[in-house]
């Protein structure tokens, strides 16, 4: 069983930025694939952001360029720096962990084996 705590969200600007954190349990992290995903009021959850326990990384097209992920494996923590965020971030922000052994996180949460709660990244125009 694997937990994930995400923090980090909030009230932004457009314009600004917000860092969000996701750490979890278990002593494998460093083999996990690890994916970011958010979903907007009466949208379909979207893949966001997703970094392999390779450290190879990718991005949703409408992110790239602003978002940037990153892990520490010594934390066991994964994080998504999000900047010149626009109201069309505004979403509940979730982080996945995929334990299967593919080198490229999966875009797809249907691969993906366990999930956080979810943190509110809010962006006002």
């Amino acid at each position: 069983q694997v937990q994930l705590v995400e923090s980090g969200g909030g009230l932004v600007q457009a314009g600004g930025s917000l860092r969000l954190s996701c750490t979890a349990s278990g002593r494998t992290f460093n083999l996990y694939n690890m994916g970011w995903f958010r979903q907007a009021p009466e949208k379909e959850r979207e893949f966001v952001a997703g970094i392999g326990w390779s450290a190879w990384s990718g991005y949703a097209d409408s992110v790239k360029g602003r978002f940037t992920i990153s892990r520490d494996n010594v934390k066991n923590t994964v994080y998504l720096q999000m900047n010149s965020l626009k109201p069309e971030d505004t979403a509940v922000y979730y982080c996945a962990a995929d334990l299967g052994r593919g080198i490229r996180p999966p875009t797809s949460e249907l691969e993906y084996d366990y999930w956080g709660q979810g943190t509110q990244v809010t962006v006002s125009s």
